[in-house]
């Protein structure tokens, strides 16, 4: 689901966690939707685990799976103490 508030300059989206797909699945693609449409074009950084917990109220390790889904799709690479970047 993608609500959509008075004075932010994009969508923004909710994850449902009794949703069919598991709630890191959900935000991986809605990442990977941003990475697909330009918002976050090759080299820029995706938001941190920090950032993905407070924007979708998750826990770190639902943080840390999406991730690595983006990763192991080929879509991001993660540089040790610098964050992950898109591809």
């Amino acid at each position: 689901m993608i609500l959509y508030l008075h004075g932010y300059s994009r969508a923004v989206a909710k994850i449902d966690p009794t949703g069919k797909l598991p709630p890191y699945r959900q935000v991986a693609d809605i990442i990977a939707g941003r990475i697909r449409a330009g918002e976050l074009p090759p080299g820029s950084r995706i938001p941190t685990e920090s950032e993905l917990i407070a924007e979708f109220e998750i826990a770190r390790s639902t943080a840390r799976r999406a991730v690595s889904w983006l990763r192991d799709q080929g879509m991001i690479e993660t540089v040790p103490t610098r964050g992950s970047y898109v591809l």
